[in-house]
């Protein structure tokens, strides 16, 4: 199950809390986030020409807008981000009255809906939501009682969606309505309990597997469309954070790590925690990621 993989070093970047990998297909250009750093970045395929954008408070997601710029979450709420003037604007804080949480991961489906999931930010009690923002910036609450949201993704179809509650240390699938925007039908994709580890950012690729960083064990595990765990990777850092399939010919794994633990009781790492990853030669490729419609 185990792979050895050729894995490199793309940018080191030492991020506090490296999140959302997003390979755009249309720029040729891979964005993420800082999610304690406050902070945006992009690159080139080979981690050059790096450039970084500051925004006002801890961010969790981001995703590029058809009509340019950016819709992020923060933890004041969505926003959008104009990369030319680096000003963003609020659309809404669906947890305004929650001093205890921010917005977290999040992804773009086929029909360019925004889903977001929020989080306790002590990592403890069932306090967070998942949300669909809209094209028209409405804000719909898809579920509740979530410690920690991370990992949204889609079958390549965009029939089935999977969704994590970290600290459920597995992996929920969902028939997803695509003329509503609405996830029903939840059921246990994969577990986590033997694999070690918790599930943090996710991705699907073509052939419809599903690949999850393992944080805190230092893995990436993909599984295949039954939940069967395919195969292991196993990486330089123990605090890997989320993974995207990217480059001209999206067979490139990109994958974020974190330099800082958010909490004590989490383990430390070694001096390449922090750094941005390239993996290549898996022999798989990704599904380009669309654009918000709003």
């Amino acid at each position: 199950m185990s792979d050895k993989a050729d894995i490199r070093v793309l940018v080191d970047c030492k991020n506090i809390l490296g999140e959302g990998p997003l390979w755009d297909v249309e720029e040729q250009r891979l964005y993420w986030i800082d999610s304690f750093g406050n902070q945006v970045f992009r690159c080139t395929e080979h981690g050059r020409e790096v450039e970084t954008w500051d925004v006002p408070a801890k961010i969790g997601s981001m995703a590029l807008r058809r009509q340019g710029g950016a819709v992020i979450s923060l933890q004041t709420g969505f926003h959008f981000l104009d990369f030319k003037s680096r000003e963003t604007t609020p659309i809404h804080d669906p947890e305004a009255h929650l001093p205890g949480t921010r917005l977290n991961d999040g992804k773009v489906d086929k029909q360019g809906r925004f889903i977001a999931g929020s989080m306790d930010m002590n990592e403890e009690g069932p306090n967070g939501a998942l949300y669909r923002l809209d094209p028209d910036l409405s804000v719909h609450v898809l579920e509740r009682g979530i410690i920690c949201s991370n990992g949204p993704c889609w079958s390549p179809d965009g029939g089935t969606f999977y969704f994590t509650d970290t600290w459920s240390e597995e992996i929920s699938a969902y028939d997803y309505d695509q003329t509503t925007g609405t996830p029903t039908n939840k059921r246990s994709f994969a577990s986590f309990k033997e694999i070690g580890g918790a599930p943090d950012g996710a991705t699907v690729d073509a052939e419809g597997f599903v690949w999850s960083a393992a944080v805190y064990s230092g893995q990436i595990v993909r599984f295949a469309p039954d939940g069967r765990m395919d195969r292991i990777i196993k990486t330089p850092v123990l605090k890997v954070t989320s993974v995207m399939f990217g480059g001209p010919n999206l067979d490139v794994m990109y994958v974020t790590s974190m330099a800082r633990p958010p909490l004590p009781r989490f383990p430390e790492d070694g001096p390449m925690a922090g750094h941005l990853f390239a993996i290549h030669g898996l022999g798989v490729r990704g599904v380009p990621e669309g654009r918000f419609a709003g």
